[in-house]
């Protein structure tokens, strides 16, 4: 087992990483942890204008160009949007990234989100996490298993509701205040998004909108903050031998509880 220290940020698409954990990655990468970024999906489906494989292609380079800001690694999606599945191929994929990277600590999507996607991807890692060490359960590629503790945090939904309207609370804040203009920055890198975006679900600007949306999470922090991302911490069982909470070790004074 390596003496290394990973953070792993996964999203669905190209870009929901920046929107919803990059501050908290950022973050994490001053303390010294080893960066990636993973997206399950291409983004194939987020253009009005490009076809599949030219969309792919600018994608994939906007999402390597936004890891480079904060100099993590990005790992290109596996299957098309809207394809992301709780299956058995795409389980047996996420598993060997996992066990090649060995992550402490796992930042993902929400259980409860807007869309499919999102919520599927989070299924995916939370199983990924779990059977890392299973010795019958055949990763593909075939990776050897991993016993490394994991702690895994799941990110607030976007818009911080859920696809029922509720507003989500996270029990941890972070505070990002000082990381705004790097997560904007790796933000802006989606270039392919500012119009799709707008076209879309009427983000007039998707820079703005990520800004409001920490905003109000730093709102429900308990003593405020300019701007915050919210996580819940899954619950250690199957995933490591004893209860922590690395992400609030680590950031310390960053990270308030609700």
């Amino acid at each position: 087992m390596s003496d290394k220290k990973v953070a792993l940020a996964v999203g669905a698409h190209p870009d929901d990483v920046e929107f919803t954990m990059a501050g908290t990655l950022a973050a994490l990468g001053d303390a010294g942890y080893e960066l990636h970024i993973f997206t399950v999906g291409n983004g194939n489906c987020g253009t009005a204008v490009y076809d599949h494989n030219e969309i792919c292609r600018l994608r994939a380079a906007e999402g390597h160009a936004a890891a480079s800001v904060v100099g993590a690694t990005y790992h290109e999606g596996l299957v098309n949007d809207i394809e992301i599945f709780y299956d058995e191929m795409t389980l047996r994929r996420v598993t060997a990234l996992v066990r090649e990277l060995e992550p402490e600590i796992v930042l993902t999507h929400s259980p409860n989100d807007y869309m499919e996607d999102h919520q599927n991807t989070c299924r995916l890692m939370v199983t990924a996490c779990f059977c890392r060490g299973m010795r019958n359960w055949i990763s593909n590629p075939a990776r050897v298993p991993t016993f490394q503790d994991v702690y895994l945090y799941h990110a607030n939904p976007h818009g911080n509701c859920d696809g029922m309207r509720n507003l989500v609370v996270p029990s941890l804040f972070v505070d990002i205040s000082d990381k705004i203009d790097v997560k904007e920055e790796m933000l802006r890198r989606h270039v392919s998004q500012k119009e799709w975006l707008d076209k879309s679900q009427g983000m007039d600007s998707y820079l703005m909108t990520m800004r409001e949306i920490c905003g109000e999470i730093g709102e429900m922090a308990p003593r405020g903050l300019a701007y915050a991302e919210g996580f819940r911490q899954h619950h250690f069982l199957g995933m490591s031998a004893e209860d922590k909470d690395p992400l609030s070790d680590v950031l310390g004074s960053r990270v308030q509880k609700q």
